[in-house]
This record gives C-alpha cells, structure tokens and sequence, in this order.
C-alpha cells in the first residue's frame, strides 16, 4: 500500500492510493492511523471519499511524529567524502515536527545562513510501539518508507561537536509524499532503492540504499534500545555523498532553486528554495 496525508478543505485526511485516486480512510493523518493496532487492515478496507491525484497537496506523510531520529554518516562514499572513518555505531541527532513539511512545499531557507545544504534519505515510519526491539520485533515494527531531505544548515550544524542547531531548522525538511509498505519495494523491510537528487535538473546525489552501513531494521533496534519508538516515529537513514558542502568547491542553496528529492518505488519531492525573511 501507499499511504498519504492530504491537505483538503482546510483539513488532512489520511489517504490510500488506488489508481490515480486517493481514498480517504477516516483518520486525520497516516500518524493517526498508525496508533491503530489494526491499521493495516483498516487502510486496505476503507472506501471513503476520492480525490484526485494529479494536483494533489501533501501534508507530510506524519505530520506530528512524537519524534525524528536521524543518522549522520551512514552510506561509505559520504563517510569517504566528509573525511571521517567508518563509524563503528550509528550517529544520531534529531528533528522536530515544526521542522516538517509536504512533498510539494516550499523550503525555507533561513536569512541567517550562508551555507544551506541538501540531503536525499531513505526514511522509515515506525508503525509500533517499541523499546529494546531486536530481530522480528524490530522487522515488524517497520510499518513503511518514505523519502526525507534532511537540509542542513552547515555553518551553524558545525559550529559545535553537536550538529542539531544545524539541522532543526523550521520549515525545513520536505518528507512524503507516501508511507510504502515493505511488502511493496525490493527487499523489504532492507530496501534496496535507487537514491536520486537534482538541483535544477542537475544530478548532485545518485547512489542506492544497498549502500547503507546501518540498515533499518539495524536502527531499529539501536534507537529502541535507547528510547521507545511510537507509531509514526521517523528515523532517517542517511544521506550518500554529492552533497553540497564535500564539493570542490563547495556549493550551496541561495533561494530560487527547484529541488528534486526522489527514491524508486517510494515517489517524489518536488520543493522550491525561498529566502525566509528575517524578524
């Protein structure tokens, strides 16, 4: 299944796409949909109300996870490419939900930085509640994928040892536009998915998932371990190398930019860069 979280006369709705068309399921968003125990079941039932695709407006697929976990340095050519060893445990740091916006949104890029960076990530859902998960707990907790670009403000992520003031800034981080269900994408809950991104139709990130030190079912159970994981909790993956920052020399987003953040089989991120005027 493919699931959505669609902005429609003034309200979201959860959505399921069939066709060209978007099923409401009778839940406010995919988040509310997930602390469902039976949600699975619910979304492949319901026939609610249709809308169509073409020109559809998406809320990010969760738009209130109790928490966004992220993993820094997690494919080997990025690694390679920042200077840094292999890590031996993945890197965390975090979002927040006011950070978040949809598929098709506008990103702001704050006046109080010069150095504004882009990354493509593999993003699972969390579809359970969970702590201390390992082997098929972990696997089963995965309730989908999604695709985040985790923009980075570099001059403030590298300020200190500790990278969250680079990387929470509001309105920032497109993810959707669908929450895809392993049993739809190749190797399941350890996809194995092309990774593009372009920056006014120019290739700045290509890699695939298989490259992936720390593999989600991996994450799973290394963040539980540290702290419960809800439904509708997103981890990160990761972001493989072409990013702005490792280029020679580097290259960053002004504003006016049209970003284009796209994994195989999970969909499309379609955003505009916009200076945020400063108050």
């Amino acid at each position: 299944m493919k699931l959505a979280t669609l902005r429609t006369g003034g309200t979201t709705q959860a959505v399921r796409l069939d066709g060209d068309s978007l099923v409401e399921l009778g839940f406010p968003d995919v988040g509310a949909l997930l602390a469902q125990d039976d949600w699975q079941a619910l979304a492949a039932s319901a026939a609610g109300d249709r809308h169509p695709v073409d020109g559809a407006d998406f809320a990010p697929v969760v738009p209130a996870p109790t928490k966004v976990v992220c993993v820094g340095l997690n494919y080997r050519n990025h690694i390679q490419e920042m200077g840094r060893d292999l890590p031996q445990h993945p890197t965390l740091f975090a979002k927040f939900a006011d950070s978040l916006i949809g598929a098709g949104d506008d990103i702001q890029r704050p006046a109080e930085t010069e150095e504004f960076d882009w990354e493509v990530e593999l993003a699972l859902v969390v579809g359970r509640k969970v702590r201390r998960a390992t082997g098929e707990e972990a696997e089963q907790a995965v309730a989908g994928f999604t695709v985040l670009n985790d923009i980075t403000c570099r001059d403030w992520q590298f300020r200190t040892r500790e990278w969250l003031q680079g990387k929470m800034w509001d309105s920032s981080t497109p993810v959707g536009p669908y929450l895809v269900t392993p049993d739809e994408l190749p190797g399941g809950v350890r996809p194995v998915l092309d990774v593009t991104l372009t920056v006014d139709g120019e290739v700045m990130q290509s890699d695939n998932t298989g490259d992936l030190l720390f593999d989600p079912v991996a994450l799973v159970e290394y963040v539980s371990t540290i702290v419960r994981l809800n439904p509708g909790d997103i981890i990160a993956t990761g972001t493989p190398g072409g990013v702005g920052h490792a280029r020679k020399p580097a290259r960053y987003l002004t504003g006016g930019e049209s970003v284009v953040t796209e994994i195989a089989g999970l969909g499309r991120l379609a955003n505009r860069i916009v200076r945020e005027a400063s108050h």
